[in-house]
């Protein structure tokens, strides 16, 4: 499919418990990969919903189809860091390379910004080379380095922390 045709066709919208078989499934392929979560298993709508900020959840539909979500977390509950969320994005097996991600991680920067984040951090596998350049395009900067953060599957991962400042907040 032609680039340009497909992000036209795009439809990015509040993301709806509706859409959680989808997500879930978009999930699971993301798990599958080794290297966009910790995470081995999706958890259940009342987990996952718990987890993640009320607002600022996205998914992307192409010809009326969940291809990708985009939601926030937050870093912590103290006040002090009310403006400061993590980012995830997962965009469906099929769909990766379409700049689907890159148009819904534009979008919830837009919108973490309008309701009052200031900070957006993502922490990202190292061998997740994809992710971290679509970060980086998206106006996220490397600021350090996790170093065997976590195991998975019997093996150490580093990651990177990357984070982005809002220029109007």
């Amino acid at each position: 499919m032609n680039l340009a045709v497909l992000l036209m066709e795009l439809v990015v919208r509040p993301l709806i418990k509706a859409d959680w078989e989808t997500v879930s499934r978009i999930y699971t392929e993301g798990i599958a990969t080794g290297i966009a979560t910790f995470e081995t298993t999706v958890p259940n709508w009342k987990v996952w919903n718990e987890k993640y900020i009320q607002h600022c959840r996205i998914v992307a539909e192409l010809n009326s189809e969940v291809v990708g979500f985009a939601v926030l977390s937050p870093v912590s509950k103290r006040m002090v860091y009310k403006g400061v969320a993590e980012v995830s994005v997962y965009v469906s097996k099929q769909h990766r390379g379409y700049h689907i991600g890159e148009t819904l991680l534009n979008q919830l920067i837009e919108e973490s910004e309008c309701k009052g984040f200031w900070t957006l951090q993502a922490n990202i596998f190292s061998e997740n080379v994809a992710s971290i350049r679509l970060h980086e395009k998206c106006g996220f900067k490397i600021v350090g380095v996790r170093e065997k953060i976590g195991k998975l599957h019997g093996k150490w991962h580093d990651n990177l922390l990357l984070e982005r400042r809002s220029k109007s907040i």
